[in-house]
């Protein structure tokens, strides 16, 4: 049997996606509210495929719960924060599950850590947690890091074909954790140590966010020069050896606007491209924001209540709105003393902010100038509605007369 601990954006998926390839699991949360829905027979966020995989992961008998389970695997999939002042991972939540895994695991137990953590994490803080109450690793207690590689939006597709790393102390452990992912996962399964396991997947998102504040950066360049930066990518990509990701108003989930900042906190004085890349990516939302205060002069608006920002979550079709750079903007305008935006997104159907509309029609009817933030299917299908309006367009979705970043 297989206990994963954490439900969210990451355990859940992967523990429905074992118990239905023939695994056993066990589904493990300390948010009683989580741990209701599941057991209610609903899931606990919006995700492609995500109902189908959990109705096929119930048939197979999946049990939710908040006690953690006595059995010989453990998959640990909490959350990572990192400290926004010393930029350096905040292992908190991992330290609480492996003790709370301690206090019941048998001797020869492994435990998994999908949740990212920065190069290091598991030797500085994951081992004397383990060693602390009398354990010995590598015979009381295997350690192993799998670091997950999906996105949200196409989480279930991604588990099944993205390619994995499995860091272990030893390599006959790293194989068995190995045949447990190939039960469902399709791609290459590279088995190597824990050190090398964590520099790669941070690593993996830092070349992301890297490209991304190049692009971004790029724009800035093009906006001060005239220039139509996505022309200028578009053509520079037809280069077989360059491929320049596009811009947009900011970097948003839990992956490529946190994981490089932990090489920002661990290797302050060598991760010089990083920092600015972050900082780059991190100053989007102030540049958006300023460009609406020049779209609203050029065209003579006065009215904060008149502008509307289409699209609270980080991404395209999906409920996440970890680091929204939308999220970002309006505290930015808080800051700025500007009030009144009207904001939509139809995947939020909470209120979670203020002026929040949940009618396209409604909310369109009460704008002059329509910030597009996300590029959800919703939009991009009906564009033909904001041909009355002033679109400024981050998304470079938008076919007619708008502006841009």
């Amino acid at each position: 049997m297989v206990n994963v601990i954490g439900l969210g954006y990451i355990g859940l998926p992967t523990a429905l996606m074992l118990a239905s390839h023939g695994i056993e699991v066990v589904g493990t949360d300390y948010n009683n509210d989580i741990v209701a829905l599941l057991r209610s027979g609903k899931t606990s966020f919006k995700e492609k495929g995500l109902d189908e995989l959990y109705k096929k992961a119930v048939e197979a008998n999946i049990k939710f719960t908040n006690e953690y389970q006595i059995t010989d695997i453990y998959i640990i999939a909490v959350p990572t924060p990192y400290d926004k002042f010393t930029k350096k991972v905040d292992p908190c939540y991992v330290i609480t599950a492996i003790k709370s895994v301690l206090d019941v695991c048998p001797k020869g137990a492994t435990i998994v850590i999908e949740s990212t953590v920065s190069p290091g994490t598991i030797d500085k803080y994951v081992r004397p947690t383990i060693t602390e109450v009398g354990f010995e690793i590598g015979k009381d207690i295997h350690l192993v890091h799998a670091p997950e590689r999906i996105i949200p939006g196409n989480m279930i597709y991604e588990l099944i074909h993205n390619n994995r790393t499995v860091g272990a102390d030893d390599i006959v452990v790293g194989e068995q954790i190995k045949n447990l992912y190939s039960s469902f996962c399709q791609g290459e399964i590279v088995v190597t140590d824990i050190r090398t396991a964590e520099m790669t997947k941070v690593v993996e998102n830092t070349y992301r966010a890297v490209n991304i504040a190049f692009a971004n950066e790029l724009a800035k360049i093009c906006r001060y020069d005239g220039l139509d930066v996505y022309e200028i990518i578009k053509i520079c990509n037809m280069h077989p050896r360059v491929n320049i990701l596009q811009p947009g108003p900011g970097v948003g989930g839990h992956c490529i606007s946190v994981d490089p900042w932990f090489l920002v906190g661990d290797y302050p004085h060598l991760a010089k491209v990083i920092d600015e890349s972050m900082k780059t990516n991190d100053g989007m939302p102030d540049f958006v924001l300023n460009r609406i205060y020049e779209i609203m002069q050029e065209n003579n608006l006065t009215d904060f209540s008149r502008v509307g920002l289409y699209g609270l979550t980080y991404k395209e079709n999906v409920d996440d709105m970890r680091e929204s750079p939308t999220l970002q903007l309006l505290e930015s305008q808080k800051r700025h003393l500007s009030k009144g935006l009207k904001v939509y997104d139809p995947f939020v159907v909470q209120d979670v902010v203020e002026n929040q509309y949940h009618n396209l029609d409604e909310f369109l009817d009460g704008i002059d100038l329509v910030v597009i933030m996300v590029a959800h299917d919703e939009i991009k299908n009906r564009l033909d509605i904001l041909k009355e309006k002033i679109v400024f367009d981050t998304r470079h979705i938008y076919k007619g007369d708008c502006y841009s970043l």
